[in-house]
């Protein structure tokens, strides 16, 4: 019998849940307590997260900022996208996409943005079946390691 996966939004009171699958999106290498104090900070900037459960337990995360941009117009960017290495490859992504799809719809968005990491081949092949395309280049300068 196939898992019965459930998506819904995680409550802001349950969004430390999301922690482990972001430590392993990071590939571990931000700490989860910076991970915890970051989260901390973005939940009042409007960041939102949607779950997919399999029971329980949480096994794919899509966080969720709704923006206004002059280029783009109001749209959703999904970010911190992870679904559990054992349930890869099950369809987890295409739900979510749909999810988050519908949902963009419903508030009025006129799409959606994202933004993959430039070795993230599997990722930018998983956004572009997803009718993104590459529109320009993100770039990021850091003052610090973390």
């Amino acid at each position: 019998m196939e898992a019965q996966f459930v998506i819904k939004w995680i409550p802001k009171s349950e969004l430390k849940s999301i922690l482990p699958l972001a430590y392993l999106l990071n590939n571990k290498k931000v700490s989860m307590e910076t991970l915890e104090l970051r989260l901390t900070e973005m939940i009042p900037m409007g960041y939102q997260c949607i779950g997919v459960y399999d029971q329980e337990r949480l096994i794919g995360i899509c966080g969720v900022w709704t923006l206004n941009k002059l280029y783009a117009g109001k749209h959703l960017e999904p970010d911190n996208v992870m679904i559990d290495p054992n349930y890869q490859g099950k369809g987890i992504g295409n739900l979510l996409m749909q999810f988050l799809f519908e949902y963009a719809k419903e508030i009025g968005c006129e799409g959606t943005e994202v933004n993959c990491y430039a070795k993230n081949i599997r990722g930018k092949k998983f956004w572009e079946s997803h009718g993104y395309e590459a529109l320009g280049y993100h770039l990021v300068k850091r003052f610090n390691n973390e």
